[in-house]
């Protein structure tokens, strides 16, 4: 199991936790709500039993004072009395500029209505008065509390993740820079040290044809070591002409690659496809495409290559006839790190996403993928 398949897992397992007490706050509040919904409606029944009670008996000695603290201790729950034919008697708590609006009282009947069940007075005379009433605001606000606080933790989660990924990526960045620029430094005294053999070899006539093959194989560590002092740094992008460049990218693979692999190259234009493009970072993403490609076909296929202009771009489709990848992990092999091999580093796509998006201002995805028939990477450059 390599790194980013557990990261997802972690990923994956606070999120579920993070689930897990959203439901529980949720499910301990609604506990809470419906506890309280209770209370008040206790208190709404003896809020009418005590209307009626001093409404039915003339002499109630002491007790006027408990009847009457009953009656007006409800501070917070919106009530509208009526009489038997909905007429509005009185209210209490509802906004304070709408007390004596009738219109604005008889929507609120309606929808008391909704709200709770109606409790009805019994006279002793034969009439009667109606409760409505509906929840507290207090009672309300417990109810969208947990969502808010949901809300609370989600924003801070997001926030807390954009920093430490803002944090981590540059902290990448310069891990990135500082292994390329030692690289490149790393690389500098051999290549000087051949380049001085290669001249005393130039001075015998019997090993031209070794002294051929060596230089070549100079020129590409020198490449090599110009890309990697690139990376952290704007490269230039003078205008070259992108076919030619796929072409030698390309022949330089076919030399290096089992003969069981067929390359094909099809282009819709004949003339030159001219743009902003580093030649020697160019290579660099055609190889590593091309490598994959021949990891994935295992030594025998064949990769076919589309070059499509237009007014405003450039693209390169590269397909193989390999083993595919996993829909799933379309983006993910872009990560740093990631790799299916028992061996590497997991850096080419990664290097070539950056050389294209970041120094190009390019796209490269997987275009299409199918298990055991092939890949088709994509890149668009613009011109």
């Amino acid at each position: 199991m390599n790194f980013y398949s557990q990261k997802r897992k972690w990923k994956l397992a606070l999120f579920f936790v993070a689930i897990v007490i959203g439901v529980l706050s949720l499910s301990y509040t609604r506990q809470l709500v419906e506890k309280m919904k209770v209370e008040e409606n206790k208190r709404m029944v003896l809020w009418a039993e005590a209307t009626r009670y001093l409404a039915n008996n003339e002499d109630l000695g002491q007790n006027i004072n408990f009847y009457l603290n009953v009656i007006t201790n409800n501070t917070t729950i919106p009530v509208i009395l009526t009489d038997g034919n909905d007429s509005i008697i009185t209210s209490l708590n509802l906004k304070k500029d709408k007390e004596k609006d009738l219109k604005y009282q008889a929507r609120m009947v309606e929808h008391m209505k909704s709200q709770q069940e109606p409790i009805e007075i019994l006279f002793l005379d034969g009439g009667k008065n109606i409760i409505y009433y509906e929840d507290s605001s207090i009672l309300r606000q417990l109810a969208i509390y947990p969502y808010v606080q949901l809300g609370i933790i989600s924003l801070f989660i997001l926030i807390s993740y954009l920093a430490f990924s803002s944090s981590r990526k540059a902290e990448q960045n310069r891990v990135w820079v500082g292994m390329s620029k030692e690289t490149a430094h790393q690389l500098g005294t051999p290549i000087s040290s051949l380049m001085a053999w290669v001249e005393i070899l130039e001075q015998n006539e019997q090993n031209k044809e070794y002294i051929h093959e060596i230089s070549k194989d100079v020129n590409r560590l020198e490449m090599i070591a110009d890309r990697f002092s690139k990376i952290g740094s704007v490269p230039e992008l003078p205008l070259n002409d992108l076919r030619k460049t796929l072409e030698a990218a390309v022949d330089y693979m076919k030399t290096r690659t089992s003969k069981n692999i067929q390359f094909n190259i099809h282009y819709n234009t004949e003339g030159e496809v001219i743009l902003p493009l580093n030649k020697s970072l160019f290579y660099w993403v055609i190889e590593n495409l091309v490598k994959n490609s021949v990891d994935a076909m295992e030594g025998k296929g064949s990769i076919t290559i589309y070059l499509v202009e237009n007014h405003k771009e450039a693209s390169i489709e590269i397909t193989d006839t390999g083993k595919g990848i996993p829909k799933g992990k379309h983006k993910t092999i872009f990560n740093p790190g990631y790799t299916s091999k028992d061996r590497g580093w997991g850096l080419g796509l990664s290097l070539a996403k950056r050389i294209i998006e970041n120094y190009h201002g390019g796209k490269i995805f997987v275009m299409n993928s199918e298990m055991d028939k092939g890949t088709t990477f994509k890149i668009t450059l613009p011109k």
